[in-house]
């Protein structure tokens, strides 16, 4: 493993094929650990935004970023964000690096009144390769940093959105709950279900790329699946969400194209994000 540290500071909002705001936050104090010191190695930590670092894994290099809140405590246990943006800010080499950064998918879970950890990847497919690397990041953390590992979550966006929806259904033991972005599920639902992993769907009505019935699909599978666990109606109505707003919705926010990119506004709104970090993963 190597490091390549450079720092940024977050830009603007970034739109296109990587957020209608909404409040009602509620902030959960981290949870103290006595010991937790003893099994972390000493070190100094840098916080806040920590740029274009690269990881050497089983498949190759995983090129990634990552936020570490300023007050970020090794005694304490924090909620951990691993979130996928779309193929404009996937690898495509150096010129590429860092391109996730000033994305809404990222910097939106790094300003929530909680502090928790947000890490992003720029993978180079979506596919098998990608998916592994994806739970690699995550395991990565998850034993380098001091994570609360009930409150592990995912979020996936277009391309995105198919690596996480693989890597959640390979691995529902290590997430809490996932938020699927203007994607096509290409991973399996019964281990959702079987999991309790908790999921979010969102897709533009009229998405160019995809088309909202990839949306529905999934739901439907979703549902099924939990279904067939024996689980209520209002047991699934807590687990599984599915919003495919109008054209009205997004011309409301001067969105009149592209609602393909123009679906990065699930970032923006508080009530998704909440409902999402609110997710606990049960034993």
């Amino acid at each position: 493993m190597r490091f390549i540290p450079i720092l940024l500071s977050l830009a603007a909002f970034l739109s296109g094929c990587s957020g209608a705001p909404r409040d009602n936050v509620q902030e959960e104090p981290s949870v103290v650990l006595e010991n937790r010191e003893e099994s972390l190695p000493a070190r100094d930590l840098e916080t806040g935004l920590i740029a274009e670092q690269v990881l050497d894994g089983a498949d190759g290099e995983i090129h990634y970023s990552y936020y570490l809140p300023d007050s970020y405590d090794s005694s304490k246990e924090y909620p951990m964000m691993v979130v996928m943006p779309g193929y404009d800010m996937m690898w495509f080499g150096e010129a590429s690096s860092g391109s996730n950064l000033s994305w809404n998918g990222f910097r939106a879970w790094t300003e929530l009144e909680e502090d928790m950890i947000v890490v992003s990847a720029q993978l180079t497919d979506w596919g098998e390769k990608s998916t592994r690397q994806a739970i690699e990041l995550t395991e990565y953390f998850l034993e380098s940093f001091s994570v609360d590992d009930s409150r592990v979550y995912a979020a996936g966006y277009s391309a995105g959105g198919e690596t996480m929806s693989r890597a959640v259904s390979m691995r529902p033991d290590l997430y809490a709950a996932y938020l699927h972005g203007a994607s096509q599920w290409d991973g399996e639902f019964a281990p959702i279900a079987e999991n309790r992993v908790a999921v979010y769907i969102f897709m533009a009505e009229s998405d160019e790329y995809y088309g909202s019935q990839k949306a529905q699909e999934a739901y439907d599978g979703l549902y099924a699946a939990y279904a067939g666990t024996g689980l209520s109606e209002s047991e699934m109505d807590g687990l599984l969400q599915l919003e495919v707003p109008e054209d009205a919705y997004f011309n409301s926010l001067g969105i009149y194209q592209n609602y393909h990119g123009g679906g990065n506004v699930l970032f923006d709104d508080s009530d998704i994000l909440n409902w999402v970090i609110g997710q606990r993963k049960t034993s």
